[in-house]
């Protein structure tokens, strides 16, 4: 009778310790499941505020002040615009000048 009580005693120490640890693992497992809970909160966060900020830097204005003050670009006018004219070559002239003759005539092209 004496083994037995003492075989249940012992039963019942490491169930009990048994016990301790599987809450101490769920306690650690709830904490890590905040902690990545926050750092995806987080993540949303920036992912927006980031959007935010890709679409504020998009826009037309933003791009031509880079374009203006980091690139130095400007704006094209007639005064700075230069024209290049190829010249003509004898296939193309004598193409273009049948089909000025065929206009010119009243006949398709």
């Amino acid at each position: 009778m004496a083994r037995l009580a003492i075989l249940l005693l012992v039963a019942v120490v490491v169930s009990a310790l048994y016990v301790v640890r599987v809450q101490y693992q769920s306690r650690q497992l709830y904490t890590a499941l905040d902690h990545a809970t926050r750092d995806a909160q987080q993540l949303d966060a920036d992912h927006e505020r980031l959007e935010v900020e890709k679409r504020a830097a998009a826009t037309s204005l933003r791009v031509e002040q880079i374009a203006h003050n980091k690139l130095a670009m400007r704006p094209i006018t007639p005064a700075i615009t230069d024209y290049v004219t190829l010249p003509a070559s004898p296939q193309v002239s004598a193409a273009s000048g049948a089909r000025q003759a065929a206009s010119a005539a009243g006949g398709a092209p």
